[in-house]
């Protein structure tokens, strides 16, 4: 087995759609190929074949690679539960929710871990594609790292850099790097590549042989930016910033939770012509010509509550309900539709109860034992099949759940008001289905086109020819060595 590692000069340059390309263009030169990341940041989870949850990305970097998510995937999950703090998933399992002083200490504790998965998720194959976190210029950080050079000195893993053009100032980024890393962090770096780039990249020729000057580092390449990488789920909440709009007839409005969760929910809904997706800001209003108002995911329900009557956005909601409009809440979306929100052990803060927005009669009971599971069922309406994964806590009754609207392994799941305009459920990646979508979208007067799956695969496939295109592939796999 060997093992490639790709870092980037700072966050959100494009990674981990490259690994995710990478492995796709590896896998259709016949190679037995896996993605690794160390550690992820994201409240974007994906459920995994054996039982747990790992970073979305890592999700879709498997696909790519035609596997099964596993959790030995992304040994260490950390999702944002507040400014300063996360809840801490090692192995797909929440270990501990730390501040981040306190995850600090902890690190180091976790790199025998890392590894062990890392050496699992090799066994077998031919090339490991591991994706770095934040970037390696972090020195301050450099102590206890397992995400970056922490990582790739402990296995012995070289690494390729790359840089995203379209911030600015992406010489600075590169040799900047280069100067602040300690000279045995600089040498496990073999390769650079140039993200994000508009225009001739003839024009940046003469940049890419001063990098490679500066550093000593191989140029790999100039990637272009890619169209077609948006139909692939986001990975990270600042992707959210893209363009979600499609000028279709039926608008959708979502409101941007501050701690929004598993947000690719919307990615099948977006690529739909005939919906216009209207991701709201904080400090806009609820549009009034909205069809449908979609509470996504939340990763911290009672904290998201708050923020959303903050906004004033449950005052244009219950406008919106007036209006006849329709509601749909997901997962922690569903949880404050209803009547009460308790929490008495203090999973998500002070023990105690807060109010929903009242716009379903059920409650919510918060409890410890986080709900990981990928299941089938239908809509019981139309009998559309469809799947989808829980990935929860808490538990949600009440008389509006005696009107279930799907069935999930034979049980009934969700909750509808009486009219039916106001459905809840704890179900994430049902609009990947779609004979679901198209059922749940005719019922607002909107057509669907089907091949949502099918276009994700296609993306893969162009993203992979692109890499093959534009960055000089036989020489950053030749980078690939034998880890340690």
């Amino acid at each position: 087995m060997k093992a490639i590692m790709i870092q980037g000069a700072g966050s959100n340059v494009g990674k981990s759609l490259i690994v995710a390309g990478l492995a796709r263009a590896a896998l259709r030169r016949g190679l037995k190929v896996a993605p690794f990341k160390p550690q992820n940041m994201s409240n974007n989870a994906a459920v995994t074949a054996d039982g747990g949850e790992i970073g979305r990305a890592q999700a879709l970097q498997a696909r790519a690679a035609g596997l099964e998510p596993v959790t030995a995937m992304n040994p260490v999950l950390l999702k944002p539960e507040s400014e300063t703090g996360a809840q801490v998933v090692v192995r797909g399992r929440r270990r501990a929710t730390l501040k981040a002083r306190d995850y600090g200490a902890m690190k180091g504790e976790l790199l025998p871990e890392v590894l062990a998965a890392f050496r699992e998720i090799g066994a077998g194959r031919d090339l490991v594609i591991v994706e770095g976190a934040g970037s390696p210029a972090e020195v301050n950080l450099r102590a206890g790292d397992i995400a970056n050079m922490g990582f790739a000195e402990a296995a012995g893993v070289p690494v390729v850099l790359v840089g995203d053009i379209e911030r600015g100032g992406v010489i600075a980024q590169l040799v900047g790097t280069h100067a602040v890393l300690p000279e045995g962090d600089r040498a496990l770096i073999k390769g650079f590549a140039i993200n994000k780039f508009r225009g001739d990249p003839g024009l940046f020729a003469e940049g890419m042989r001063i990098i490679a000057a500066r550093t000593g580092w191989a140029p790999l390449g100039i990637l272009p930016h890619l169209p077609e990488a948006a139909r692939l789920p986001a990975e990270d909440v600042m992707d959210l910033a893209r363009p979600l709009a499609r000028g279709g007839a039926l608008k959708i409005a979502v409101p941007r939770l501050p701690r929004i969760a598993n947000f690719d929910d919307l990615d099948p809904l977006a690529a739909e012509p005939g919906v216009e997706l209207t991701l709201v800001p904080p400090g806009e209003p609820l549009p009034g010509d909205a069809a449908l108002v979609l509470i996504p995911g939340s990763k911290s329900t009672l904290a998201d509550l708050a923020a959303l009557r903050a906004e004033g956005w449950d005052i244009d909601l219950a406008a919106h309900v007036r209006r006849g409009g329709h509601v749909l809440g997901l997962c922690g979306g569903y949880q404050m539709l209803g009547k009460v929100i308790a929490d008495p052990e203090g999973i998500e803060g002070p023990p105690g109860s807060q109010p929903g927005l009242g716009l379903l009669d059920v409650a919510t009971r918060m409890q410890p034992e986080k709900r990981l599971t990928s299941v089938a069922g239908r809509d019981l309406a139309s009998g559309a099949p469809l799947t989808g994964y829980e990935i929860h806590i808490g538990v949600t009754e009440g008389p509006d759940a005696a009107r279930p609207w799907l069935e999930v392994e034979g049980a009934p799941e969700g909750a509808a008001s009486p009219d039916g305009r106001i459905r809840g459920s704890y179900l994430h990646g049902l609009f990947s289905s779609d004979a679901f979508r198209a059922a749940y979208l005719a019922g607002l007067g909107a057509p669907s086109l089907p091949g949502y799956e099918d276009g994700v695969d296609s993306a893969l496939d162009a993203l992979a020819a692109h890499l093959e295109t534009h960055l000089d592939l036989d020489t950053l796999f030749s980078l690939a060595a034998p880890p340690r």
